[in-house]
């Protein structure tokens, strides 16, 4: 038996022993990247290391990262599937590649010492090639050379065995995939394997080999900083380690389980549609408590990151009542999933208050309108026609009771039904809220570009910040902040609503910062130093040993957020940034709200 913490602890010792640093998790909800909701793998907070930015810890790196994967929600219920799910990682930055990645792959997991696999319940896969770029002949080599036979290693295309790029362009290439037996007998029989037998194995590890670009033009060239990316699940880890069949068994799992069997009367495994609803309340209500446990604070809501949350809790809840709970129920969950994480991620237990609390109001918003709210399902389901529910009805569902679309979808599949999203969504547009393409986007993910753009207005949120604390007063915080090409937004801790004359004031610190003209530089230094020297941090206990320090003004001098002093501004922070602040343009205040309670929100431009 291997618990989730000693696992955590046997990846990051072999890695230190090979030569890594290991980084803290980036939060779940991306900081300046306006094209993803979330954090989905390991390798989104080093995009610009991949790319060759230099990290402040070497070019060695291993962290274990959470990630949250919207695409997934649909699967969830049968026993493998999770929203949230933490990811292990080791990285090469232009240092080593396939030899190394592929051999201390195997050792960790085959090597007594470590995870003690027997090698005959593993498989690989590698890429076979195609007009892009040619068989990973090296990587099987690779492998058969520390064993692993030839009826064990599969060529797939691109569709299963090549990463990227995130956009249309920029960094990708092969990968391998590493597979555990979990079909019936001790070991797989002759031939099988995860091409030919894909539901008997199950993918642990992945090593991503990033050594080609995608150009323009849709060709690929070799880069010339070749990274290795690998991601390991956890969960899947730990489920095979421990014998199960099923990742609900696991440490991070279990509880919630057990809590749900308490408050249902129902027992896991007996009935299959009373265990799928069980896996479903505990998948949701742990992936909605490790986002409402960031500390931007995000809760339930109609738009984005919220959408989610109040997704994931309205669908638990549903679940619940076809168990037959009739109390509240998300609370005690939710509980549970703090008590597991918040040792190994303190921002969940810092934030406690704040999950808790909107889970809380948003089951009993949410239970004022579910039963009313199935009643009209009913009513709807009675006279449409060629078993069809139209837009109009879906939206209807959502407007007034708080069905969101993929919850009527569900319903809809139970009885046999379809919904007309195309209408759903041309009625969402009349209500001036997300287009279906606009959704799409942002559930599909991608990755911030490091545009002009949106480097100046990365700088400007620095300005920003440091002008906010000089009006405002030193509890202001940076809680979060989204950039687009067209605009900025910083979300703050503030209680109250700024006055017009304080948003003038900060307008104008601002703009004289720019006229100034400051300098931007950046240093690395420990997170110790950063703190001596006046730098703000955010989410501190997240950064890694070493951190990159931007200045604006005068690195040796102490930040005052006055633009007649010699340093305007002092964080830590990853870049981009621009060389001097005269680039930047006029900055202007378009928009202040509230974001969450306790939280404000500002919109500016620069012009």
């Amino acid at each position: 038996m291997i618990t989730s913490k000693e696992l955590r602890s046997k990846y990051f010792s072999f890695f230190r022993e090979k030569g890594h640093a290991i980084i803290p998790s980036a939060p779940l909800i991306p900081e300046n990247d306006p094209t993803v909701l979330f954090t989905t793998a390991g390798m989104h907070p080093l995009v610009p290391y991949l790319l060759g930015e230099k990290h402040p810890e070497g070019k060695r790196l291993a962290d274990v990262q959470k990630c949250i994967r919207t695409q997934d929600i649909e699967e969830v219920g049968d026993n493998r599937h999770d929203t949230f799910f933490e990811m292990l990682g080791n990285w090469s930055l232009g240092d080593y590649f396939k030899k190394e990645t592929i051999e201390w792959s195997w050792e960790f997991l085959t090597s007594p010492r470590w995870l003690g696999i027997d090698p005959r319940k593993l498989a690989v896969s590698v890429f076979a090639g195609d007009d892009d770029a040619p068989r990973d002949n090296e990587a099987a080599s690779l492998w058969k050379s520390l064993g692993v036979p030839e009826d064990r290693i599969v060529y797939l295309g691109k569709e299963e065995n090549w990463w990227g790029p995130a956009g249309k362009t920029g960094p990708c290439g092969p990968d391998t995939e590493i597979f555990y037996w979990i079909g019936d007998g001790d070991f797989p029989p002759s031939g099988s394997n995860p091409k030919t037998d894909a539901d008997r194995w199950l993918e642990i590890w992945n090593d991503v080999f990033m050594q080609y670009n995608k150009k323009e033009d849709g060709s690929f060239e070799p880069l010339l900083q070749k990274n290795v990316d690998t991601g390991m699940g956890l969960e899947r880890v730990l489920m095979v380690m421990n014998g199960h069949a099923d990742v609900f068994f696991i440490d991070t799992f279990w509880p919630l389980i057990q809590e749900i069997e308490q408050l249902s009367g129902k027992q896991y495994g007996k009935d299959p549609k009373a265990t799928r609803s069980m896996r479903i309340i505990a998948d949701h209500i742990r992936a909605a408590t490790m986002i409402m446990g960031e500390d931007v604070r995000v809760g339930p809501s109609n738009t984005d990151q919220g959408y989610v949350v109040r997704r994931l809790i309205r669908r638990a809840i549903r679940h619940a009542r076809l168990l037959g709970v009739t109390g509240t129920c998300t609370v005690p969950i939710a509980e549970k999933v703090v008590a597991i994480f918040q040792d190994v991620y303190p921002e969940v237990g810092r934030n406690k208050g704040f999950a808790i609390e909107e889970m809380q109001k948003e089951e009993d918003r949410f239970l004022e309108t579910l039963s009313k709210g199935l009643k009209e399902f009913e009513r709807i389901k009675g006279r449409i026609e060629n078993r069809v529910i139209e837009g109009s009805d879906a939206f209807y569902l959502y407007a007034t009771y708080g069905f969101p679309l993929e919850m009527t979808k569900e319903l809809a599949v139970e009885e046999n039904l379809r919904v007309d999203e195309e209408g759903f969504f041309q009625e969402f547009r009349k209500h001036q809220s997300l287009s279906r393409e606009g959704a799409r986007q942002k559930f599909a993910g991608g990755l911030a570009d490091h545009s002009e753009e949106t480097t100046k207005l990365h700088t400007a949120t620095h300005l920003l910040h440091a002008a906010l604390r000089k009006v405002l007063g030193e509890h202001v915080k940076q809680r979060g902040s989204n950039i687009t090409k067209q605009r900025l937004r910083f979300d703050f801790s503030h209680d109250a609503k700024m006055t017009p004359e304080e948003i003038q004031e900060v307008e104008h610190i601002v703009n004289a910062a720019i006229e100034r003209d400051y300098p931007v530089s950046w240093e690395e230094m420990s997170v110790q130093e950063a703190k001596n020297r006046g730098a703000m941090g955010l989410f501190e206990d997240r950064y890694a040993d070493r951190v990159k320090v931007y200045s604006i003004g005068d690195p040796l001098q102490t930040p005052t957020g006055d633009p007649a002093s010699p340093t305007f501004s002092k964080e830590i922070c990853g870049g981009p940034h621009v060389e001097h602040t005269g680039l930047l343009g006029r900055f202007r205040i378009v928009k202040e709200e509230a974001s969450s309670r306790g939280v404000r929100r500002i919109k500016a431009v620069l012009e």
